[in-house]
């Protein structure tokens, strides 16, 4: 496990929160950011950070290679997996630019794919301050 792992978790989660259950919710249960309905073996009302940590770090972190990726970027591949995206083609289109344009090129991509979901009208506003939040944390 990286030191960008544990920053980058501490992120996510820090924007996550606690335990959820919004039935507008698509995910339906979520605690720490895990949904019920991707991860349909945990239960979700009494899952630990501990746990919780170790799904991240076996679903979203490691099936990727982030630890081979800078600090920004992994954080932004990081993220966009946790919370929805097609990451993969993404970073694909821009890895080889510098962080700054790397992350507006990412996340404007990310943007475009979160308005066009049906629940952007409901969530649209939290989508777009996380995707900014996210960039900050991903250049600075």
């Amino acid at each position: 496990m990286s030191d960008n792992f544990d920053r980058a978790f501490s992120v996510v989660v820090g924007i996550e929160g606690g335990y959820v259950n919004d039935p507008e919710d698509p995910g339906g249960e979520t605690k720490y950011g895990l949904s019920k309905r991707a991860n349909p073996d945990l239960d979700i009302k009494n899952l630990t950070l501990d746990q919780a940590k170790d799904r991240y770090l076996t679903r979203y972190w490691n099936p990727y290679g982030l630890d081979r990726l800078e600090w920004g970027k992994a954080l932004l591949v990081f993220d966009t997996a946790v919370n929805g995206g097609n990451h993969q083609r993404w970073y694909s289109m821009y890895a080889g630019y510098p962080i700054k344009e790397f992350a507006q090129a990412f996340q404007a991509e990310h943007m475009l794919y979160l308005a066009s979901l049906p629940g952007w009208a409901h969530d649209g506003r939290g989508w777009a301050r996380r995707a900014f939040n996210i960039y900050d944390q991903a250049v600075n």
